[in-house]
């Protein structure tokens, strides 16, 4: 198997960084070149990729994502920086474990959220609130052949310190587009988190790796915490040529974007597929409907079942994989004038 020569370096290098004891960086090094490589992932969000020229709603987000290759476990990994086997030691309740081949993802990202109506400055109160977040992501993989349990952990910050406001002004003035005017009225600061879990099983088995064919992939689970609690069922279809060896393509997804652990690695050459997923929600709570939890803030009556469906297209070659996915979802509150669209773009490269 030919490998990049610098990957071995760009290794050593971050270990040496991270505070990873050479032999161990060297270590991980000799893994990550055999068929599980770590991957980046950078994928963007916005309401006006949908098509309908919306800008309202969940209007932007951006996720950076780093993926680890197969671990032997979560603690001692020479593949995982020190801090990383550090933290995982205090999370240690949180990873699954009897399972065949186990990974995980760090990723960190912002979540934009507007009203309709751009112009007022005012509170709109039969409107979604202003709200921005920005959170940092741990997540937990392990695979039993088609099976795949995920477990992440979000932390982060709601409101004026997310820093949505100044975000939103920079992209759209770079864009000449009219700037949001209400954002004196988004959701107070309040430290926010999420544990999430979903249990995920492929159909069939192996899809057809060589050729043409076609998988579904079945989720269920739900997620606590003062940012959402819900519970949630979907599935995903996939048609295409040389599927890969993973648990989806939505980026909605937590086991999407190229970060379940792989059986066979990296699919040479030209490959591609379109998916169609959904997923329906039963929410408790969504603090950017809902308002602040300990303080009194702008909040909306959110509706308690929420449906979503999501389709698009995905293209492989070699290191690369991008994906381009539209997403319509049900009316999230009661007075909602539209119902969301948006679009997402993602970029993937293992190393």
């Amino acid at each position: 198997m030919k490998n990049s020569p610098l990957l071995p370096w760009l290794t050593l290098l971050a270990g040496a960084a991270s505070g990873m004891p050479l032999p161990a960086a060297a270590q991980c090094a000799s893994t990550a070149l055999q068929e599980h490589p770590p991957a980046i992932n950078f994928r963007v969000d916005n309401d006006l990729l949908g098509g309908k020229q919306q800008d309202q709603g969940y209007s932007n987000g951006a996720m950076f994502t780093l993926v680890s290759p197969n671990l032997k476990d979560y603690t001692d990994d020479p593949c995982l920086p020190r801090l990383a086997r550090w933290t995982n030691r205090h999370l240690e309740k949180l990873h699954p474990g009897g399972f065949d081949q186990q990974n995980m993802i760090f990723s960190f990202g912002q979540g934009l959220f507007t009203p309709t109506d751009s112009t007022r400055s005012d509170l709109i109160e039969n409107d979604r609130p202003y709200a921005a977040v920005l959170l940092a992501n741990f997540g937990y993989n392990a695979r039993n052949g088609n099976h795949l349990r995920t477990t992440q952990l979000a932390l982060g910050m709601l409101g004026p310190s997310a820093q949505g406001k100044q975000v939103q002004d920079a992209v759209h003035g770079l864009l000449g587009d009219e700037k949001f005017q209400g954002w004196d009225n988004q959701l107070h600061n309040e430290p926010v988190f999420k544990l999430l879990h979903e249990r995920m099983q492929r159909w069939p088995a192996d899809g057809n790796p060589a050729g043409w064919g076609w998988d579904a992939i079945s989720h269920w689970g739900g997620a606590l915490g003062n940012l959402a609690t819900y519970a949630n069922a979907g599935a995903e279809l996939r048609f295409g040529w040389k599927l890969p060896d993973d648990f989806g393509s939505s980026s909605m997804r937590p086991a999407g974007e190229n970060t379940a652990p792989t059986r066979a690695g990296r699919i040479r050459g030209w490959s591609g597929h379109v998916f169609l997923g959904s997923d329906a929600r039963w929410v408790l709570r969504d603090i950017t409907l809902d308002g602040n939890t300990f303080r009194s803030s702008h909040r909306v009556d959110k509706r308690p079942l929420v449906g979503e469906i999501g389709y698009g297209v995905a293209v492989m070659r070699d290191k690369w994989k991008f994906a381009l996915g539209r997403y319509h979802l049900t009316r999230e509150f009661e007075g909602q004038r539209e119902t969301p669209v948006f679009g997402s773009f993602t970029i993937s490269r293992t190393l």
